[in-house]
């Protein structure tokens, strides 16, 4: 019923303004005290699935975009970062809503909706699932195309509403944090909710195999070899690969010319509500 619900409602653009924007392999968690953000979201997930893990006593509220590279630790990582702003001896309990995927051919988001349960219910906490709009609950079909109805959602951390999103802007620095997930990153908690400041890096990798085969490559070839469900793309999806591809070009060795201090990149929000570089040089 509640997945029936949630794919009925038409996705909503959510402006920058008071946004913590989740690229996929990063997670956010934060309070309703939380002065700088309102919102927490993430979208362009096809096979993915975005969790959202909230504790009803505290408001702590997790966000993550999982694409199934090491589910167990992952659960366990934004378990602790919700009970570590929760006060979980008081009144409350922890809910959980997954949300993402589709019937795709290779049974991709099955395995990933199976990893999660498995691994939530594998928590010695007890968990809630609430909201459960994965694989076959959020398909729809297409002339014998598979895809996702709801690709992208939000959370408001005040309220605990959870819907249908998609993000004009998914800054700051989503070239780099792009390039750190294709690199093979793990799960990365991007956000500070005491100091309120979104913390990019230090990120280092090597110089990306057959950067420049893959940019010679056209639109074709790189959704085909780059993409888990070639079919199911949004279409900004080609484009942004070779962002990411161009960026990795340029920075082999990011301990040189991205973070030769070892230091992140520190972002607050600034009046207007958007974010603004506070540490480290800027790019």
């Amino acid at each position: 019923e509640k997945a029936k619900l949630l794919r009925s409602q038409p996705a909503q653009t959510v402006e920058p303004k008071g946004l913590l924007y989740v690229q996929q392999r990063e997670f956010a968690v934060t309070t309703p005290k939380d002065g700088s953000v309102s919102i927490l979201g993430s979208d362009d997930a096809t096979t993915c699935h975005i969790v959202v893990l909230r504790h009803t006593g505290s408001g702590a509220t997790c966000l993550t975009h999982c694409d199934g590279s090491d589910t167990e630790a992952e659960v366990s990582l934004i378990m602790s970062s919700v009970k570590s702003l929760s006060n979980t001896t008081g009144c409350g309990r922890l809910e959980v809503h997954l949300v993402g995927g589709f019937n795709d051919d290779r049974q991709l988001s099955q395995k990933l909706t199976n990893q999660l349960l498995r691994a939530f219910d594998l928590q010695p906490d007890d968990v809630h699932l609430v909201t459960f709009c994965v694989t076959e609950l959020n398909d729809r079909e297409e002339q014998d195309i598979h895809f996702p109805i709801i690709y992208g959602i939000a959370v408001n951390v005040k309220t605990a509403e959870i819907f249908p999103a998609t993000f004009p802007e998914k800054g700051p620095d989503e070239d780099l944090r792009s390039a750190h997930v294709l690199t093979g990153a793990p799960l990365t908690n991007i956000y500070d909710a005491k100091t309120e400041q979104l913390r990019i890096g230090p990120y280092f990798w090597g110089p990306f195999p057959h950067v420049d085969f893959w940019l010679e490559q056209d639109d074709a070839q790189i959704l085909q070899n780059l993409s888990t469900s070639p079919l199911a793309e949004p279409p900004h999806f080609v484009s942004h690969i070779r962002s990411t591809l161009t960026f990795l070009k340029a920075h082999p060795f990011p301990s040189q010319s991205l973070f030769p201090d070892r230091k992140p990149r520190i972002y607050k929000k600034n009046e207007e509500g958007l974010w603004e570089q506070v540490g480290s040089d800027k790019i």
